[in-house]
């Protein structure tokens, strides 16, 4: 299978990076977190190799316009009480039922030291192989993991599917277009994308069924010993 060399449009480059977003938040308060969470807050956590873990309170409305634009992999500029610190958000818990988000964890970064995280993949353009050949588009990774300084750290990585003329043709990981800053941990020869031929139903319909009729009680053929043994059971 062919794979082909990432083409990017000019006004799409390969990835993005985010300016840093703002968030405002406290020390948790002492009372119980159902009583935070009616108050139109969340619970929230910070914490970071060799700091001790903190335990905040962030207004939820804000920490959702937040989390839109940045998800897990952009800076945060988190300021806790007028400190700020540059985070990642590490996690989000969200309610089984409503979905709403119950609780964040974020992580402080040293803006000195590489990190790993998961960049999401962005897919773009019209692939001629399912506009005109009426194929489906498959996309087998959604993310990829990159390692790098969290200054460096893309908001996602775009993928331009029109380079998929045809059935034969297929994106991968080493195609993706990366800052020499910016190292993709994920396999590079994995496949990102590619695109799967109509299914000819006529033709399976008219496909001959073969069944296998070894598996059915009585027919399969009697062994040379179990025909033996009966002659002898005869006999006696």
């Amino acid at each position: 299978m062919v794979s082909h060399y990432l083409l990017v449009r000019k006004e799409y480059p390969g990835f993005y990076r985010m300016e840093k977003i703002e968030l405002q938040a406290v020390a948790r308060p002492t009372y119980s977190v159902e009583k935070l969470r009616k108050e139109g807050s969340i619970p929230a956590i910070i914490y970071g190799h060799g700091k001790a873990t903190e335990h905040l309170a962030l207004s939820y409305s804000l920490f959702d316009k937040a989390f839109r634009k940045a998800g897990e992999s952009t800076l945060v500029n988190l300021v806790i009480e007028g400190k700020a610190k540059n985070v990642i958000i590490q996690d989000v818990q969200r309610h089984y039922l409503t979905g709403k988000y119950i609780h964040a964890d974020f992580y402080e970064v040293s803006m000195t030291e590489k990190l790993k995280a998961t960049v999401q993949l962005e897919f773009i353009g019209v692939s001629n192989a399912v506009k005109a050949n009426g194929g489906t588009l498959v996309t087998v990774l959604q993310e990829v993991e990159v390692e790098c300084l969290p200054a460096d750290l893309p908001h996602n990585f775009v993928v331009d599917i029109s380079v998929l003329n045809t059935f034969e043709d297929s994106i991968h990981v080493k195609d993706l277009k990366v800052d020499s800053k910016v190292e993709i941990l994920t396999d590079h020869e994995e496949m990102v994308a590619k695109v799967n031929p109509p299914r000819d139903v006529e033709a399976e319909l008219a496909a001959p069924i073969v069944e296998d009729v070894s598996k059915v009680e009585g027919a399969a053929e009697t062994k040379p010993e179990d025909e033996a043994a009966d002659k002898a059971d005869k006999k006696e």
